[in-house]
């Protein structure tokens, strides 16, 4: 599968952006998929995932730094819609999918898009 990641972008501190995962090669909701971020000098960091659909939907996971201002959703795409952006959340998006399971740690996913920049300004 291969991964794309679209909706990066420059906000304003305490605006919104929905980033977006899109899929080719296989579908989408076959994978468990997270987003991470990767700050400038920084390694990545797991910011949220999803689970494929069960029984009573999908599993979802934030970090705690998301503090109820990430949403995770999937459909035919995985979307990742942030709200009041800080300073903080400057970094490269990229999701990741796989299918051994959630996991917070990168080593965990096999597939990676190319990334989105986000660039929150103050």
């Amino acid at each position: 599968v291969q991964l794309e990641e679209s909706g990066g972008g420059l906000v304003q501190t305490g605006g919104s952006l929905t980033l977006s995962c899109a899929a080719s090669g296989d579908a989408i909701g076959n994978y468990d998929v997270a987003w991470f971020r990767q700050r400038l000098g920084q390694g990545r960091e797991f910011v949220a995932a999803i689970s494929t659909w069960g029984w009573s939907g999908p599993t979802v996971n934030y970090a705690d730094f998301v503090k109820g201002r990430f949403t995770v959703s999937r459909a035919d795409t995985v979307k990742l819609q942030m709200k009041s952006l800080e300073a903080e959340d400057t970094a490269v998006y990229y999701c990741a999918a796989t299918q051994r399971g959630l996991s917070h740690v990168s080593e965990g996913y096999n597939y990676w898009g190319q990334g989105t920049q986000v660039t929150v300004s103050t």
